[in-house]
This record gives structure tokens, C-alpha cells and sequence, in this order.
């Protein structure tokens, strides 16, 4: 009875340990899925807000077709928009991605210390049920016994 009572303290505290991993986790991932979709819709608001940009410069291209000036100063700035939106785009994604990295290298380390304390039970407990080893004057005195045994007696 008193292993099982130890065996159940064991699993008791495993189990607290996964409790606590699966509600931790699943925030953390929340966390970095929100952050990750923001991302895609600052990245989808500016490439709208670019293809509006080049929209308008191309509206303002053909009604100005005549002052070739205007037309190549607006595709400039367009262009300028694009390449400013697409690297704060760049940017907020590397941010993202660099959280979520973090994220799971520390759930890879909480994991990892839950394998090692589920190894160190399993191991404890191979320990106690392990038959012990004989020492070297039980193992010296064995073979002479054997003989003893082995003899046959007058």
C-alpha cells in the first residue's frame, strides 16, 4: 500500500504539472496567433492603402497625361509608399515571427523539464524494485558455496 499511496503522489504532481502546461500554452500560443494576424491585417490595410495610393496616381497620371512631370512624381511616390509599407510589413512579420520563436523555445523548455521529472520518477522508481547487487565478499563466497553444494558428501 505504501508504494501505491507514492506511486499516486507521483501522478498527482505529473498531472498538475500537464494542467499546468495545457493552460499556459494554449494563452501563449493565442498570444502569438493575435500577433501574427494583426500583422497579416497591417500588411493587407497597407497593401490597400498602396494599391489605393497607385490608383490615385494613375487617375491622376491620365487626367494629366500631358505634364509627364506629375505623372513620374506620383509613380515615384507611389513606389515610396509601396517599398515603406511593404518593409514596416516586413518588419511587424520578422516581430512576429521572433515572438513566436520565443514562445516556443520556452515551451520547449518547459516540456524538457517535464520529461526530466518524469524521467527522475521512472528511474526512482526502476531504483526501488531494481534487486539489490551482491557485494564482492557475497559475490567471492557464492562460488565456494556452489562447491560445497556441488560435493558429494561422505
Amino acid at each position: 500500500m505504501p508504494l501505491t499511496n507514492s506511486v499516486m503522489l507521483d501522478q498527482a504532481a505529473l498531472l498538475e504539472l500537464i494542467d499546468q502546461l495545457r493552460v499556459s500554452v494554449p494563452e501563449e500560443v493565442r498570444q502569438a496567433r493575435r500577433i501574427t494576424e494583426e500583422a497579416g491585417r497591417i500588411t493587407e490595410r497597407a497593401r490597400e492603402e498602396g494599391d489605393a495610393v497607385i490608383a490615385r496616381a494613375q487617375e491622376q497620371a491620365a487626367r494629366m497625361l500631358e505634364e509627364r512631370e506629375l505623372v513620374k512624381l506620383a509613380e515615384q511616390r507611389a513606389t515610396e509608399i509601396i517599398d515603406n509599407v511593404t518593409r514596416e510589413a516586413a518588419e511587424i512579420k520578422r516581430g512576429a515571427d521572433e515572438y513566436a520563436a520565443g514562445v516556443l523555445i520556452r515551451l520547449e523548455g518547459e516540456c524538457i523539464k517535464a520529461l526530466t521529472s518524469i524521467k527522475r520518477g521512472i528511474d526512482m522508481l526502476d531504483e526501488r524494485y531494481r534487486p539489490p547487487r551482491p557485494t564482492i565478499d557475497e559475490s567471492a563466497a557464492a562460488p565456494a558455496e556452489e562447491q560445497e553444494a556441488a560435493a558429494p558428501r561422505a
